[in-house]
């Protein structure tokens, strides 16, 4: 899936992985792509909500060999 910026917080624990997607959606424009790579298990409900809450979409989410990777579309 194509995206426009790229987050890592692989080795990080709630809060810092949406924290840090929340700082970077930010400096997105609308409609922009944010593909965030994470670590923590706790993440899978934390962008699900964190998406719900802020309206922004959470477009995928997968995970493969212990890690999340999510796209979430900038409202």
């Amino acid at each position: 899936m194509d995206f426009d910026q790229e987050l890592d917080v692989t080795g990080l624990n709630c809060p810092l992985p949406i924290l840090r997607t929340k700082r970077e959606l930010a400096k997105l424009s609308s409609g922009q792509v944010l593909y965030v790579r994470a670590t923590d298990p706790g993440s899978v409900r934390d962008f699900d909500a964190f998406a719900r809450q802020t309206g922004n979409i959470l477009l995928r989410q997968e995970t493969v060999e212990g890690v999340f990777s999510y796209w979430l579309r900038r409202k």
